[in-house]
Order: C-alpha cells, then sequence, then structure tokens
C-alpha cells in the first residue's frame, strides 16, 4: 500500500497494488479510510512481516497487527536528524524493530537501531 504517484505507479506497473488516500498526516478523514484498507489487507492478506519507510499510512498497519503474530519493521525517514517525524512517534511504541538512519536519530527513539543511510 502506497501513495498514488508518477513514481510509483511507473515503478509498480504490473504488481498488485492499493493505493492509500492521501493526505495523511494530520487527516482525520484518510486516516479513517486508510485505517479500512489496512484492516481489509490485514484479512486478507495476513503478512508475517509489514515494512515501512516513514510513510504516514504506516500507522494503522502497525497498531492493527500490534497484538498478532505480525512483525513490524520500521524505518525513520533519512531528512529527519533534529526531531522525531509523527509516524516515527506513533509507530514507535508497536514496531518490533524501529531502524534509524543517523546516529543522532537514536537518542530520539528507545532502543532504536543504528542502520546508516539507506539510498
Amino acid at each position: 500500500m502506497t501513495f498514488e504517484t508518477p513514481d510509483a505507479t511507473s515503478k509498480l506497473a504490473g504488481e498488485s497494488v492499493t493505493w492509500a488516500h492521501y493526505p495523511t498526516t494530520r487527516n482525520a478523514r484518510n486516516l479513517i479510510r486508510n485505517t479500512r484498507l489496512a484492516h481489509r489487507l490485514l484479512r486478507e492478506l495476513k503478512p508475517d512481516v509489514i515494512v515501512s519507510t516513514g510513510a504516514a499510512v504506516a500507522v494503522p498497519f502497525f497498531w492493527l497487527t500490534r497484538n498478532k503474530s505480525t512483525t513490524t519493521v520500521y524505518l525513520e525517514v533519512y531528512d529527519r536528524v533534529d526531531t522525531p517525524t509523527l509516524t516515527g512517534r506513533l509507530c514507535r511504541p508497536v514496531s518490533d524493530l524501529f531502524l534509524v538512519q543517523w546516529a543522532e536519530q537514536r537518542s530520539m527513539y528507545a532502543s532504536s537501531v543504528l542502520l546508516g543511510p539507506v539510498w
């Protein structure tokens, strides 16, 4: 599940994709819509692992799977070194593995793991 942008559309051509509702940050209507999509996808696909690279659409997936056998892996965004992101703060409590790309980010997130820059 991702946003229907020109970049995503071209890179995911031919793949099975569910397009998320945008904008997500601080948009209650789209949070509800994306939560419904997440609930449906989790029920249908029963994933073993969910990986997010920092998009707000991760929030419903992480919270809906918090008491299940699905492993959640969150990678904090590359460009926020001084302050935590809203999505990071919301996903951290229910992440099985919380990865950061800069050593400075470790101080913002308890028990995060420094992965290093991901290009």
